[in-house]
């Protein structure tokens, strides 16, 4: 294709398609040329007096290049407050954003991403949903659902060209025991979590803590990382307390920190432990959000899944380009980044960035490059 440019005043319209030094130079405009003249011989270029040829590359013609989203939507408990009720278009904000910034390189490179959402409300059903993204050409699917539900897309996606980005379950045992090659963690498990808690309340003094625990399976899994977490660190917990959820309890009783060990006659013992921090572990956010608030206990920080928490995202996050990302999300979508959003985010850029760097889009090749040392990316973190 070729562009007749001339300089005018009232003609500096910016093109999208020229880099930055042909911008510098001139400005362009289109001119029609005539196929060929009535003899069959090449038409004369009309170009105008003093005007300068430039000779750029037609775009690439675009290769679709699908990612697909399950989300599964099972009940869960009530949470202490509607502030807790995740919005609906959690994980999914986030990787629509991804894929558009997919896109905005994607049209260099002759990629052209698109988004398929589908919704499960069971395990069954979110198979269904995997066999039907897989049979309309999505290789690369970003999952927000349980273990058991991610493990079952697992078995049956093995020996297929399905790629399984996991950004919502962390069982540990999702990196031990069943561990699998065809899922790729973007969310830190209960271990890693913990762990870096841990690490930064020991590092501030705070060493002895009181554990407040609900009695879920998450909470229960939760308990088990803060007790090794604080043998791993030196912390000592002085205390741990189970928090007893009673459906259709009073409202104003939620967040109420349950008294210590009792004597033989059912007293609650007078004296009790001292202790630097309180660790909630309540996943589902039962009572947890209210408890600094309500507890009744000493006047001590918060932390664990409530209060000082260790997530992958914190709308207070600012340094590396994070204000940006953090506006840029809340003008596109309303609302504060979430954790899950971020994840999602990673997972769909690291689908472009390893497509970008493979270009040809075998899925062999390009797993491969997700699995390996090679791939780079910068999720406003500092490090990439």
């Amino acid at each position: 294709m070729k562009l007749t440019s001339f300089l005018s005043r009232g003609l500096f319209r910016p093109s999208a398609q020229l880099g930055g030094s042909l911008l510098a130079a001139a400005m362009l405009v289109t001119t029609p040329f005539a196929a060929s003249a009535e003899d069959g011989s090449p038409a004369k270029k009309s170009r105008p007096a003093g005007g300068v040829e430039f000779e750029i590359p037609q775009s690439p013609e675009m290769m679709l290049l699908p990612i697909g989203y399950i989300r599964e939507t099972l009940d869960h408990p009530r949470p202490a407050s509607r502030l807790d009720i995740d919005p609906k278009d959690i994980g999914i904000a986030g990787a629509i954003m991804g894929v558009e910034e997919n896109n905005r390189g994607g049209r260099f490179t002759g990629h052209l991403y698109k988004l398929a959402v589908e919704t499960a409300s069971s395990p069954e059903k979110a198979l269904a949903a995997l066999e039907k993204l897989h049979e309309s050409g999505h290789n690369y699917i970003i999952v927000d659902a349980s273990a058991p539900t991610l493990l079952k897309l697992s078995d049956w996606a093995k020996d297929k060209d399905v790629l399984l980005f996991n950004v919502r379950a962390t069982d540990v045992s999702l990196r031990q025991e069943d561990c699998r090659a065809n899922i790729m963690h973007i969310v830190p498990d209960r271990f890693m979590l913990t762990d870096a808690l841990a690490q930064y309340l020991v590092a501030m003094g705070w060493k002895d803590w009181l554990v407040v625990h609900g009695s879920m399976p998450a909470d229960l899994a939760y308990l088990e990382a803060v007790k090794r977490a604080a043998g791993r660190t030196g912390a000592n917990i002085v205390d741990t307390r189970e928090y007893e959820d009673v459906s259709g309890g009073r409202r104003d009783d939620v967040g109420v920190i349950p008294q210590g060990k009792q004597d033989g006659d059912g007293k609650a013992v007078v004296t009790s432990p001292v202790y630097d921090v309180i660790v909630v572990a309540d996943e589902s956010q039962v009572f947890g959000p209210l408890l600094p608030y309500r507890g009744g206990g000493e006047p001590r920080i918060i932390a664990g899944t409530t209060g000082l928490t260790a997530t992958t995202w914190s709308v207070g996050h600012e340094k590396w380009g994070a204000t940006q990302a953090n506006n840029n999300f809340q003008k596109d979508f309303g609302r504060l980044t979430l954790p899950v959003d971020h994840q999602a985010w990673i997972a769909a850029r690291t689908i472009g960035e390893a497509v970008t760097r493979k270009p040809e889009n075998d899925f062999d090749t390009v797993s491969a490059f997700v699995h390996g040392p090679d791939l780079q990316l910068a999720p406003f973190k500092g490090i990439k």
